[in-house]
């Protein structure tokens, strides 16, 4: 038995901002639309569910078949669902933002400075406004930086990385009185000397750590 025939049938799809970190500036990943409507406009990458899987699953699928990338963060921005948001058809479009380190991607998609994004096609621009907010909030109160950062880090740079989401300075003292194994971050006995004789010291999140008992404030 078929169940709500009387009801409209719509199109479901997700669209990524996939953000990446270097050259102290925050970046996404966006490249041509590869179909119509919109062929060969500036776009985030997408695409449709399929009948068998989840959205979640969906978006996952999505990135990994776009990135080559396993790893990586991945979270629900919300549903873009306007009546005229994509002018081939009724889409309604499930966005996520997902954090990778830049450096492990190499496809033929182009990063774009966040603060240089030109006009994308249909909503896409206001879907990676809302995800830049969302990051912003949630930096403070989870590990998120860490899936931008190599897997060693100094203090500069992360603090660096910070300032960069942010928008501006913070001050260094009180920024680095955080910087504590009770938040998971632990030394690694290794000197980076790429910046200076003197170097600095490298540092990594204990992402096991976090694991057990969910606990990070900066």
């Amino acid at each position: 038995m078929s169940y709500y025939q009387e009801h409209p049938k719509f199109y479901v799809s997700t669209d990524c901002i996939i953000f990446g970190y270097f050259d102290n500036r925050l970046h996404v990943l966006i490249r041509p639309r590869a179909m119509q409507p919109g062929l060969g406009e500036l776009s985030l990458m997408g695409g449709f569910v399929d009948d068998d899987e989840s959205v979640d699953n969906a978006a996952k699928r999505i990135v990994e078949a776009l990135t080559g990338l396993e790893n990586f963060y991945i979270e629900q921005v919300g549903a873009f669902g306007a009546v005229d948001r994509d002018p081939g058809e009724r889409v309604v479009s499930i966005c996520y933002f997902v954090l990778i380190e830049s450096d492990k991607y190499n496809g033929d998609a182009q990063w774009c400075p966040i603060d240089e994004i030109p006009p994308l096609y249909g909503d896409h621009n206001l879907m990676i406004s809302k995800a830049h907010k969302i990051l912003r909030e949630k930096l403070a109160w989870q590990p998120l930086a860490f899936y931008l950062l190599g897997e060693k880090f100094t203090l500069t740079q992360l603090q660096t990385l910070y300032e960069t989401i942010y928008g501006g300075p913070l001050d260094k003292r009180n920024f680095r009185k955080k910087l504590t194994p009770d938040n998971h971050i632990v030394t690694t006995g290794e000197i980076d000397k790429t910046t200076s004789k003197r170097g600095a010291n490298l540092y990594r999140f204990d992402f096991d750590g976090y694991a057990d008992d969910n606990v990070f404030k900066l």
